[in-house]
């Protein structure tokens, strides 16, 4: 089985504030795949948070063209991004829901598993430090 674990960040120093994106993938025998660390421009939290969630997914999608994969499993700490994704939360904020459409419309073809799960923000040290490094730099 080829599964991969993709674990995003997004962060902005002040809200909003400058903004960057981590995007960190391992495959099953936790080889690094992918990563990128982005700054955005000036964004708030929630924004830089739904864009590294994009920023992964249009990877995946170009990765998938020439890799089976057969599950993937996506750790974000934000649970607003894991809880309106999965349609759980509405959205409400006119921004969040057109980055909302477009992460359903680039889930809905993939033909393999998926879960997206929200984890502590200690569990996801490798996409924060992209963030950071993203942040740093400017």
């Amino acid at each position: 089985m080829n599964s991969l674990k993709i674990y995003t960040d997004g962060g902005a120093r002040g809200n909003p504030g400058p903004a960057g994106i981590g995007v960190f993938v391992i495959n099953q025998q936790q080889e690094l795949i992918y990563s990128e660390s982005k700054y955005i421009g000036r964004a708030t939290n929630n924004e830089a948070e739904y864009k590294a969630f994009l920023a992964s997914l249009e990877w995946l999608v170009t990765y998938i063209k020439s890799n089976s994969i057969d599950s993937v499993e996506w750790f974000l700490d934000s649970k607003l991004v894991v809880e309106q994704i999965k349609r759980n939360w509405k959205v409400k904020e006119p921004r969040m829901a057109e980055f909302a459409e477009q992460a359903w419309s680039l889930l809905s073809p993939l033909n393999c598993r998926y879960e997206i799960s929200h984890v502590k923000r200690e569990l996801n040290k490798e996409a924060d430090a992209l963030v950071n490094k993203a942040l740093d730099a400017i």
